[in-house]
Formats: structure tokens, C-alpha cells, sequence
């Protein structure tokens, strides 16, 4: 439900060839993303007719009333408006996807707890596959409120892509539907949570000056009012340090063990990563927003920078070509033991070691 005269918004993924076969008597325009591949995360846009209380959608190949009895009705969401104060959550984190068995216990129990620490409130995982450790690890988080996890069993339906490439990667769509799963983590949340932070599960959206992510976007609130943020992605090197023998036999990386940081080619594209307003989102794809109301603005890496712990991007280069940064050992006091709890809580950590 969005704000535009086309205001009931159907999102979903669909085979391209059959745009043709949509029914538009109704809905009157279809925007989608073209990658190239068989399927597409498709919007079909509908008026909000003022005299018509509608509470569920649906799509027919045909205008008929009769066929559309048998047809699935999808209940329309976010039709009651909130106001700012009345937010369930100040900060979502929207992860997507995992898939492929994702096992990366360590690293992930090190962001959910570092966000925690940075003042995030819930983080919601799509979950195609991951491993049986990491399923136990969001199990335990689930059980607490501040994971949701849901479940997105794309491959069931289709062959998902591993890449953005359809000639390189092959499969039916882009990387296992992440368009369609970003826009419906924005969509789910818009009432709910007053900022929604769009990256990967392997990021930390981290703010520089500031201690914790509400003091930073209240002063980029004030600075820049009605508009989100773009931020820069670094990706960081192993130093050694914080390699603790409780950790060794749980699966994963380390973050705390990386602090040399990658700078990106600035003379060349780089990627952004977002906070938003959701509310202010009509359409966004991975690395901007597509449609929106207001403005976006593209937040300096001093004030705030993406903690990125993955393979380096320029291979070969020298530790004195890389930038010391130890942002996260800045929380170590608090993240460690946090990290060992959670960890315990789900059955994966076993105190009593040596350190």
C-alpha cells in the first residue's frame, strides 16, 4: 500500500512472456525489473478506488467474476497509517537471502549482536536453505523476538540463479528473487518499523561518529530532513587477534579478527548500501531506490561506513596498501560476552575451555 494514486501495489515474481496475459482492466500499470532471465520481481500498481473498501487482491488472466472466485486472494496489508511515535521498531535489519546451506554460525551471532549493540531491535532473514547449525543458532533468536525468520522456499517452485547474470549463472531468477524479497521486507515493515536497513548478512551498517545508529540518524535526520542514506562498502582483512579457542569449533568467520580494510576503486561504480524510511519507498532494488518520495542522501564514510568481512576484491595487495580499522573492538567489552551467550543459549558453545 503505498502513497501514490496507484496506491494498491501487488509485488511478486513473474514469467516474462505472460505480461501479455495479465488482466490490466483494473490495474492500469505493471513496472518490473529486467535482468534478462525467465522470471522477474514484477509491481502491478492498482488505483485505491475511494468508494471500494478493498481488503484483498488477486491477478487473473481474464476479467471475469466468476473464474476469479477460484482464484488465491492475498489480504491487502498497511492499510492503517501509523504515526512515527507508534512504531513497534525504531530499526529493522532486512537480510536476503540465505540459501545453499548457509552455515556461517560465528559471523552471524557477531552481527546480530554487534547490531544489537548499535540499537537495531529486530532483524528478518529470508531463508531458502542454511545449514543445521546456523537453523538452530536462529531458532534460539527467533525464540527471543529479535529474529524473524521467513521462510522463502523459492527453489521449491523454480531454479533460482546464484548470480545477477542469467548466461553466467544460469537459472530461472536473479539470485534466488533478492529483488522481490528487499521490496517485500520494505512493504511488510513500513508501519512497523521507522527504519529499515537494507544489506547483506555478511555487512554491518556501522556509524563512526556515533555510538549507536538512532544518535547518528537523528543528527542526519535533522541535517536532512525526509530522506534516507547511501553508504560505501569496505571489505576487511584477517589481523589474528580475537582468535578464542571457545570459538574454534563453532562454523564461521571471525569479524573481530579482520580490522585491515580494502578502500574501494573510487575512480570506478561502487556499491551503496541503505537506510531507509520505508514509508518514503515506493520500489528499491539492492543498491538504490527506485522509486521514492523526498530525497536520498549519500552518507560520508567518516560518519558512517559498511563492515564488510568477505573475500578481498583486489587480490595481491600488501598490508601497508590496506587501512587499519578497529571499529568493532570498540564494543569488545560488551560484544564478546554477548556473543559467548548467545552462542551458549543455542547449544553451540561450551564453556569450561582455556582461554
Amino acid at each position: 500500500f503505498g502513497r501514490s494514486t496507484w496506491s494498491l501495489i501487488y509485488s511478486g515474481i513473474f514469467l516474462r512472456m505472460c505480461f501479455r496475459f495479465v488482466d490490466l482492466h483494473i490495474c492500469d500499470s505493471v513496472l518490473y525489473w529486467d535482468k534478462g532471465f525467465r522470471f522477474v520481481t514484477t509491481d502491478v500498481l492498482c488505483p485505491n478506488l475511494p468508494a471500494c473498501n478493498s481488503s484483498h487482491v488477486t491477478l487473473a488472466t481474464q476479467a471475469d467474476a466468476k473464474l476469479a472466485q477460484n482464484q488465491t486472494f492475498l489480504r491487502i496489508q498497511n492499510l492503517v497509517k501509523r504515526e512515527e511515535e507508534e512504531f513497534q521498531f525504531n530499526f529493522t535489519v532486512c537480510w536476503s537471502n540465505l540459501f545453499a546451506d548457509y552455515n556461517n554460525v560465528l559471523q552471524v551471532t557477531q552481527t546480530l549482536e554487534m547490531y544489537r549493540l548499535l540499537g537495531v531491535q529486530h532483524v528478518v532473514v529470508y531463508n531458502t536453505s542454511c545449514g543445521p547449525d546456523l537453523e538452530r543458532l536462529l531458532q534460539s533468536y527467533t525464540q527471543e523476538g529479535f529474529v524473524e525468520v521467513v521462510p522463502w522456499p523459492i527453489n521449491q517452485h523454480m531454479n533460482p540463479s546464484r548470480g545477477w547474470q542469467p548466461r553466467e549463472h544460469g537459472g530461472d531468477i536473479h539470485y534466488y528473487g533478492q529483488l522481490t524479497t528487499l521490496n517485500d521486507c520494505v512493504y511488510r515493515h513500513m508501519y512497523q518499523s521507522r527504519y529499515v536497513l537494507l544489506n547483506d548478512i555478511d555487512e554491518i551498517i556501522a556509524p563512526y561518529q556515533h555510538q549507536t545508529l538512532p544518535q547518528m540518524m537523528d543528527v542526519l535526520q535533522r541535517q536532512n530532513p525526509k530522506v534516507g542514506g547511501g553508504l560505501r562498502e569496505s571489505h576487511f582483512e584477517p589481523s589474528g587477534r580475537f582468535e578464542r579457542p571457545s570459538w574454534r569449533d563453532v562454523p564461521g568467520i571471525n569479524i573481530m579478527a579482520h580490522i585491515y580494510r580494502e578502500e574501494p576503486d573510487y575512480r570506478i561504480s561502487h556499491p551503496f548500501k541503505m537506510i531507509v524510511r520505508p514509508r518514503a519507498v515506493e520500489q528499491t532494488s539492492v543498491h538504490s531506490v527506485l522509486r521514492n518520495f523526498g530525497q536520498t542522501v549519500k552518507v560520508p564514510p567518516n560518519v558512517c561506513h559498511i563492515i564488510h568481512v568477505r573475500v578481498p576484491l583486489r587480490r595481491g595487495l600488501m598490508k601497508e596498501e590496506l587501512h587499519e580499522d578497529k571499529r568493532v573492538w570498540d564494543y569488545e567489552r560488551q560484544l564478546v560476552p554477548n556473543v559467548d551467550k548467545a552462542l551458549e543459549k543455542a547449544g553451540l558453545l561450551i564453556f569450561g575451555r582455556k582461554e
